[in-house]
């Protein structure tokens, strides 16, 4: 099984994208891990919808446990899927890696989606020993639609109507990454006529009759002093999430005092290699060795 994943590891790797038109050179992209297990399909919700399932990738030394990195797919949150796991080269970094799917919009409307993180995350650690997890050393990382629902968990950690039933375990992280994630849906809910735009398909109408409810589904609404780190990756000519989103909400983070980095990409638009090159792949690299150097006991729910 193990074999027949390695050889779909590039395709894999290159569908976690929305890729500029023009294809970047081969060697920006990672090296794939060769030594990991693997454990696919696993329902975090028992019983529950399709999508509400997740995989595991998991480091083969006997040593941890190990930092987890949660990736969450984008897809304008009506496609996508789990299978697109950009973080997988971590697993030789010393990460276990879960990537999971999440209901989507023609499946339930907001707040499904970030229920649906919050119970992967929460599962994830109620079955840590299990699978070498370090509970208490949680990273979300997403990108597009996955960015703001990272954004989500991060800001809105507290947000206890997000949590179906009394949680046994916490969904906080301890970090954040985010790829050009929405961070105001507010933004693009006011003129009426735009009821075919994913913002709108997601929370269900546009128009002042949706504002409330797509200012709920905003991270920038959530940001308070004890959201954990961000970093935040965007291009600077971005024409499906506009770059100032993440302008604003890293302007936000810092204000509200919540370490923050932004890294601008100049000339690039939504998605591509460009931010898996390596000069980018130093910054997310010092990013989890900052702040996941040291293990932080999540807060209860």
């Amino acid at each position: 099984m193990k074999r027949s994943l390695l050889l779909l590891l590039p395709a894999l790797l290159l569908a976690g994208f929305v890729f500029a038109q023009q294809s970047q050179p081969t060697e920006t992209l990672l090296p794939y891990p060769t030594d990991f297990k693997v454990f696919k399909n696993l329902a975090y919700v028992p019983g529950g919808h399709e999508r509400q399932k997740l995989d595991i990738y998991v480091p083969n030394e006997v040593s941890g446990p190990f930092p987890l990195i949660v990736w969450i797919h984008g897809g304008a949150w009506k496609q996508g899927s789990k299978d697109g796991c950009v973080p997988l080269p971590w697993i030789q970094k010393g990460y276990v890696v879960a990537s999971i799917d999440y209901r989507l919009s023609q499946d339930a409307r907001f707040p499904a989606q970030i229920e649906d993180c919050k119970t992967a995350v929460r599962w994830l650690r109620a079955h840590a020993t299990q699978y070498h997890i370090d509970r208490d050393r949680v990273i979300a990382w997403g990108d597009s639609a996955g960015g703001h629902l990272a954004a989500l968990l991060g800001t809105a950690g507290d947000a206890a109507e997000w949590e179906p039933g009394p949680p046994a375990e916490s969904s906080r992280v301890q970090g954040v990454i985010d790829w050009y994630g929405r961070a105001d849906l507010t933004r693009v809910c006011m003129d009426p006529a735009m009821t075919e735009h994913p913002v709108a398909q997601l929370i269900g109408g546009s128009g002042n009759r949706a504002l409330e409810t797509a200012r709920k589904a905003s991270p920038i609404t959530y940001v308070s002093k004890d959201d954990p780190p961000f970093l935040i990756m965007h291009g600077d000519t971005d024409n499906t999430v506009p770059f100032r989103q993440s302008e604003a909400f890293a302007a936000a983070l810092k204000e509200a005092g919540v370490p923050v980095t932004l890294v601008v990409l100049n000339g690039v638009g939504h998605g591509g290699q460009e931010f898996l090159k390596p000069d980018k792949v130093r910054i997310i690299d010092a990013f989890l060795r900052e702040y996941l150097s040291r293990p932080k006991v999540a807060k209860s729910p």
